[in-house]
């Protein structure tokens, strides 16, 4: 083999070679910052791109892997990406040092801007990430941080994707996984809400006597309505019927003097007034003598009266 042919093996061994550098293979939501001599030239998209080795390279950029590592990488991720940061120290508004798990979940949305603008990107979003949580939870007291984690989440979410807008960055969400007091704050807030539980049970179980109290007041009260109304009534038909039987009485005693009116009107010289009189004073003489051992004997005042009255009826009867 000639020296002529080996140049020629080596100059197509380089051919290869410096073609096979070109061809760069772009994955799907994956890109690549490409520079032609130390500036900015292009985007590559996914999919096959040629580039001209040693005038063009990628640009590498820092990337967190899932173990928490930074690495050294030619490709950009474009899909959304989770951060999780190790529990943080904070102190609250009311000085209580408490400690706080977060979750990022961003997106790069300008590759460009996200390599130009920021040398650290994963080491930047943290500690941005670190720092906010702080003053956002400086400002609020240990009972308000535990009970508002949708606020803190969405304050943080609107100065972290402020803050990153940028780097290229969208912030999409932040969330808080855990929110650790100290031990002592812990066993306070515990002792606090079995106290409180206390309380509401004793409040409900005295709004339960008083509600019995008062529907029993209501039953008797009711009761007490009900019997009186009923007495009423009672009250009411007695005397109705009462009523009624003295009508009835007299339309009987009506009827009966009439009788007897006509009967001693019959009979000339007889007066029919003597007559009833007489009968009054002999009924009332009997229930005066109805006793047993009543040994008084009575004699009306108008003696002579009644005589005559009784002779009258005798004189009738004869007739």
């Amino acid at each position: 083999m000639s020296a002529f042919s080996v140049i020629l093996l080596v100059a197509a061994a380089l051919v290869v070679i410096y073609v096979l550098n070109g061809i760069k293979i772009v994955s799907q939501s994956e890109t690549m910052i490409v520079e032609r001599l130390g500036r900015y030239h292009r985007t590559l998209q996914a999919g096959i791109n040629i580039i001209l080795p040693i005038v063009e390279r990628p640009k590498e950029t820092i990337a967190r892997m899932n173990t928490g590592a930074l690495r050294m990488l030619n490709r950009i991720d474009l899909r959304e990406q989770v951060y999780d940061f190790d529990k943080q120290s904070v102190i609250t508004k009311d000085n209580v040092m408490t400690e706080i798990n977060a979750l990022l979940y961003f997106q790069i949305v300008d590759p460009v801007k996200s390599v130009y603008e920021i040398k650290n990107l994963p080491m930047a979003i943290e500690k941005l990430t670190q720092t906010t949580l702080r003053n956002v939870v400086g400002e609020m007291e240990l009972d308000e941080t535990l009970t508002s984690r949708d606020t803190i989440n969405s304050k943080l979410r609107n100065v972290l994707d402020e803050a990153t807008n940028k780097w290229g960055v969208k912030v999409n969400r932040v969330e808080l996984q855990d929110i650790t007091p100290p031990e002592s704050i812990r066993f306070a807030m515990e002792k606090q809400m079995q106290a409180e539980r206390d309380r509401r049970a004793e409040i409900l179980k005295a709004e339960g006597e008083k509600q019995s109290a008062i529907l029993k007041s209501e039953g008797e009260k009711a009761a007490e309505i009900n019997a009186a109304e009923a007495e009423k009534q009672a009250r009411i038909l007695k005397a109705q019927g009462q009523a009624e039987a003295q009508i009835l009485q007299a339309e009987a005693e009506a009827k009966a003097i009439a009788q007897i009116s006509a009967a001693v009107a019959s009979n000339k010289g007889s007066d029919p007034v003597q007559y009833l009189l007489a009968i009054k004073y002999i009924e009332s003489l009997k229930e005066m003598t109805s006793g047993k051992d009543n040994k008084t004997v009575y004699l009306p005042y108008e003696a002579t009266g009644v005589l005559g009255s009784l002779g009258g009826i005798k004189d009738l009867f004869n007739k």
